[in-house]
């Protein structure tokens, strides 16, 4: 299977802001429990990032009390 293409149908967002907004939560805060830049959870938030790491993924859920499925959601295009 072929690595999708910038630009395919679908895509990946982040609902970090969403979630941090329900639990009161600061982006600086959670770098702070989670051991990551709050540069990295930024790109993370705003959609821009490429790749993230199994075991970051799962200490962002395990500080929001979340599954990964409610952090990264699939957006598909209605074109």
């Amino acid at each position: 299977m072929a690595p999708a293409e910038p630009g395919d149908a679908s895509d990946v967002h982040c609902r970090l802001d969403e979630l941090l907004e329900r639990r009161g939560m600061t982006l600086k805060g959670l770098s702070d429990r989670v051991g990551v830049s709050v540069v990295n959870l930024s790109v993370l938030k705003n959609d821009r990032a490429r790749a993230i790491r199994f075991s970051t993924l799962q200490a962002i859920c395990e500080v929001l009390g979340c599954e990964i499925g409610d952090l990264l959601v699939l957006r598909r295009s209605t074109t």
